[in-house]
């Protein structure tokens, strides 16, 4: 079978928009963790976590519009996630922990595959670069809360 660009790049686009859609499920579980928790946790979760990935997941829908744009591929759009039925807060940060490296890992492997060297867009390379920088300390940080929580 061959291969041709226009393959890799809807391949790139598919494996973006699941790491995209997988940012989206954290941010929305990281909201139903922000409502259960005290106020000075919830600005702790705020500050730490949700901004980052808030900016992540900008990044993310960001980068694959950009790229499907460049070259001609119809826009998709991200709409609002859901993360399911609620849970406790810890929980629920253990979920977006998980949705996060469920991401990051998606996005490497994308990296490692080397497509987005082939296709020549330096753009996409930084923007999936980005994403990973940002969401790279996110587990860890919720790490840290959870250990926090009922405390």
């Amino acid at each position: 079978m061959s291969y041709t660009s226009a393959d890799g790049r809807q391949q790139i686009l598919d494996e973006l928009a699941t790491a995209t859609e997988h940012l989206g499920v954290a941010v929305a579980r990281l909201g139903e963790a922000y409502e259960a928790l005290d106020e000075p946790t919830a600005d702790r979760l705020e500050a730490e976590l949700f901004r980052p990935l808030q900016a992540a997941y900008g990044t993310a829908q960001r980068t694959h519009s950009e790229f499907a744009a460049r070259y001609g591929a119809p826009p998709r759009s991200f709409g609002q996630s859901s993360p399911g039925l609620p849970a406790a807060p810890r929980e629920e940060l253990d979920r977006s922990s998980e949705e996060i490296r469920t991401a990051d890992e998606t996005i490497a492997t994308l990296q490692d595959s080397m497509l987005p060297v082939e296709v020549g867009d330096p753009e996409l390379r930084a923007g999936l670069s980005r994403v990973r920088e940002l969401i790279g300390p996110l587990p860890d940080r919720a790490r840290g809360i959870v250990r926090v929580l009922g405390r």
